[in-house]
Formats: structure tokens, C-alpha cells, sequence
């Protein structure tokens, strides 16, 4: 039997130089399949929020939807390590996001990630006070696409290059056991990448983050309606699934 994923297995990878591959699920059958093939972080994400509740962004989705579909992967009894995301406005002051930290681990979720740096730099140290563990989300922040107009690459400005490694280094004091690099520009998430003792886990932001994370139906082909640059489906499964469906009707 495999042995658990925890925090601390994933910071470990780091120091072994072994890349850390993670992937969303937001259901029971996908959990079960990534757990099967070995995928170490799983991400509940509130990315749910356009894939599976089909809002146009992440601002939409509440603590309710994020702990029903927590409930939904921890039930796969994974031994990959379950993250939650932290959803829009869920973490405003230090004593909600405690108390919303404590409601995602209640519902299954071994940890929860959260979009800033310093700017929820409190909030962070006490999740991690309260024994939480956190993983941290800098560069593109999609809670923030409606006040930024769009997704954006960070890093591209000295001001923003700055930013982002001040942001990294207080996530690190924090406690935080990794962090997700969003369309962080690649030289900049490579940089970040070799300043700080934990792991960053790239999403457009380059080959040389410690790891990679996608939205699993964007990996798999499954939403062809949304086109990422950052992204190369590596199966087209919408529309091998619409040919079986076809099939299938004709025999009916």
C-alpha cells in the first residue's frame, strides 16, 4: 500500500528534486482515478466554479459549494494529499478565515490555499497557528479577474518581479508548506523557485517550478468550449464521449 501524502512529504520532494505533478478533482470517480495513478497533490479547487457550476469565474463560488465538493473527494479515502481551495471573500479577516480553514478540514481537506501574499499575511499565520497546514497562490489571482479586468502575466514589471519575491519570502515566514505560481512570468517563477526552501508548483509559469499543476478537464480535453494558452489537452475526450453518446442514441 502507498503511504499517505502529507504536507510534509510534499515540501520532501522538493529536496529531493523529484517534480511534483497535482491536478483538481471536485468528485468521488475523478479523486479515485488520480489517486490510482499516483498523483500526489490534489487540488479541490473553486476552478469548480466554471467547470463543474458553469460560472464565468471563481468569484462565485461560496464555503457551501467548496465543502460539498471536499466531502465528495475525501471520500475516495485518497493517499494523495488534499488541498482545498479557500473561495472568494472566505478569508477577509483573520478570525473567518480560521474559522473557514477549520470548516474545509472538517469536511475532508488536509489543507487549504488561499490567493495573496502579504496583504493575508496575518490570516496565513494563524491557519498555521491554529495547525492548518497552507499552501500559498501568488501571480495571477483569479479571485481578483474582475477588479483586474482579465488574467494577466505577473512578473513581466520590476515592481511586480519585486513584489513577488517579498510575497514568496513571507509566505515561507508564514508557514506555509508550498506555493502555486499562477502566470508568473518563467524567469521570475524560476528565480522564486531557487530562493525559498519550499516548493512551487507552476501553472503557466514555466518549466522550471518544482512542480506543475492543471485543471484536470482542461488537461484531458474535456471542456472545448474554453481555450487556454498555457494548457495542451492531451486527449480530446469531449468529443470521443460525444461519439460513444451518438452511438448509443442510434441504438436506442
Amino acid at each position: 500500500m502507498n503511504p499517505k501524502i502529507t504536507p510534509a512529504s510534499i515540501r520532501a520532494m522538493k529536496g529531493r528534486g523529484e517534480k511534483i505533478a497535482a491536478l483538481t478533482a471536485y468528485d468521488f470517480p475523478m479523486a479515485r482515478l488520480l489517486d490510482q495513478v499516483g498523483v500526489p497533490f490534489i487540488l479541490v479547487g473553486d476552478s469548480l466554479g466554471m467547470v463543474v457550476l458553469g460560472f464565468p469565474d471563481t468569484t462565485h463560488v461560496t464555503m457551501a459549494d467548496m465543502e460539498h465538493h471536499v466531502r465528495a473527494v475525501a471520500r475516495a479515502k485518497p493517499h494523495s494529499l488534499v488541498v482545498a481551495d479557500m473561495p472568494f471573500r472566505s478569508y477577509e479577516t483573520v478570525p473567518t478565515a480560521v474559522e473557514n480553514a477549520k470548516r474545509l478540514i472538517t469536511a475532508g481537506a488536509e489543507a487549504v490555499k488561499a490567493e495573496g501574499g502579504r496583504e493575508i499575511i496575518e490570516q496565513v499565520r494563524a491557519i498555521t497557528a491554529a495547525g492548518i497546514p497552507f499552501c500559498g497562490h501568488l501571480g495571477m489571482l483569479p479571485q481578483h479577474v474582475i477588479e483586474e479586468g482579465g488574467y494577466h502575466v505577473k512578473g513581466k514589471k520590476g515592481t511586480e518581479h519585486q513584489s513577488l519575491l517579498a510575497d514568496a519570502d513571507a509566505l515561507v515566514a508564514a508557514g506555509a508548506f508550498a506555493i502555486v505560481l499562477e502566470l508568473v512570468t518563467p524567469p521570475v517563477a524560476k528565480e522564486i523557485s531557487k530562493r525559498i526552501p519550499i516548493p512551487t508548483i507552476g501553472i503557466g509559469a514555466g518549466p522550471d517550478c518544482d512542480g506543475q499543476i492543471l485543471v484536470t478537464p482542461d488537461l484531458l480535453g474535456m471542456l472545448p468550449w474554453f481555450s487556454l494558452k498555457h494548457v495542451k489537452p492531451k486527449l480530446n475526450a469531449a468529443e470521443q464521449m460525444r461519439a460513444v453518446i451518438q452511438e448509443w442514441k442510434k441504438s436506442v
